[in-house]
């Protein structure tokens, strides 16, 4: 794709990568055919190619409308289009990238830059997010019906094994995760500690970026990320093997840490680092020897929904299919696993409508085959699949830690 920035981008990092992105673009539309809200909205601004064609002009100095922005919002990052696309167009940077000079162009109207505000300031606070979620629950009964759908349920977490290992991997916390789905790293620390690995979580590190910078707050994102590389890196110095992910969210932004850091003279080579050591837990435990894993009892038919985070951010399709039949699991037939579920972050928060269709279809697609169960590798795609979902969600390495 030919282009012709503007001086005001065409001298910028964020500019210069921006164009090199364009013009990977050959305009083929294959991506068209896996985008969830082109499939749902049949509009062409509603599809990769579309929405690449409206940041090329915003980039190249057309005038930017709130028309312009509502089609970029209404994108999920799900990054499909990456996945389908044969020119290798790194789609979820361009748009991070326009919507952050969108936003500083073009300010929000009152509401929703309060939301996104609120939205940023809650859910990375950890302390805050934890204190905010008991109040939902305990009030949840008298809670209007769609606001009480989106409470998830008080969970338990079993508790971290006492034994200590020569192999040592770390963990991240996380913002929501410790408070709404408690029992994920316990339950992986306890599948760890069957293998013999020590899963460690180092308490300073919390939110891993990714709400703030895909809210276009990247200086703050940015800090997040230098916090939690601070937090890690004792652990790294003293031979931790790996950064072991639980939530694929989590997963793909702190992958890219390398690349987001790659000009800060202080952090660049220690987040590299950090990039490197960062894996998905399925594709931990794949190298593993899984034998010590097979269940005694089966959890009856499993539908396992594989996050966009993971199949197409992280590049891990079909990996964790491969440890839960490893371990003797009985995998349900589903369709239409490249397709979001529609949680994607705060899209279902800010995207409400769109959010529920997709969902909808989603769970459709999970439950073909009548499962007894479903699971998921990402907290924000588990809270959002059982708002609706007749059968449990849970996280997937619940299932290996019966």
């Amino acid at each position: 794709m030919q282009t012709n920035l503007v001086q005001q981008f065409a001298n910028t990092t964020e500019g210069q990568e921006a164009e090199s992105i364009l013009r990977a673009c050959v305009h083929c539309g294959f991506c068209t055919a896996t985008c969830p809200t082109y499939q749902e909205l049949n509009d062409e601004r509603d599809g990769p190619r579309g929405r690449i064609y409206l940041m090329k002009m915003f980039l190249e100095g057309a005038e930017v409308t709130e028309k312009t922005r509502e089609h970029l919002d209404r994108c999920l990052t799900c990054r499909s289009c990456e996945t389908t696309c044969p020119s290798g167009v790194q789609y979820g940077r361009l748009v991070d990238i326009t919507r952050g000079l969108i936003d500083k162009e073009l300010p929000r109207a009152p509401k929703d830059k309060w939301m996104r505000w609120a939205l940023a300031r809650v859910l990375p606070n950890r302390v805050l997010f934890g204190f905010m979620l008991r109040l939902g629950q305990t009030f949840a009964p008298i809670l209007p019906g769609k606001l009480r759908a989106k409470v998830p349920p008080k969970k338990q977490a079993s508790p971290w094994p006492a034994a200590s290992h020569n192999r040592i991997v770390l963990a991240l916390a996380g913002c929501v995760q410790p408070s709404a789905t408690p029992n994920t790293n316990a339950a992986a620390a306890r599948v760890l500690d069957k293998l013999g690995i020590t899963m460690v979580e180092a308490p300073e590190a919390g939110c891993c970026g990714a709400v703030n910078y895909h809210l276009s707050e990247h200086e703050k994102g940015l800090e997040r990320m230098r916090q939690n590389i601070d937090a890690w890196w004792p652990a790294i110095e003293s031979g931790a093997e790996a950064l072991v992910m639980t939530a694929s969210g989590c997963g793909a932004m702190v992958q890219d840490y390398g690349h987001l850091l790659r000009d800060d003279p202080v952090y660049a080579a220690k987040a590299q680092k950090v990039t490197e050591l960062c894996t998905d837990l399925g594709a931990f435990l794949l190298k593993q020897d899984l034998e010590k894993l097979k269940l005694s009892q089966s959890p009856g038919k499993v539908a396992f929904h594989c996050p966009c985070t993971l199949q197409h951010a992280m590049k891990q399709s079909g990996v964790v299919e491969q440890v839960l039949t490893k371990a003797g699991i009985n995998l349900a037939i589903t369709k239409d696993k490249h397709l979001c579920c529609g949680s994607a972050g705060t899209y279902s928060v800010l995207q409400p409508e769109l959010s529920q269709k997709l969902l909808g279809n989603k769970l459709k697609a999970l439950t073909i085959d009548s499962p007894d169960r479903i699971v998921t590798a990402n907290i924000g795609c588990q809270m959002h699949l059982e708002t609706k979902s007749q059968v449990p969600v849970q996280h997937w390495v619940e299932l290996l830690d019966q």
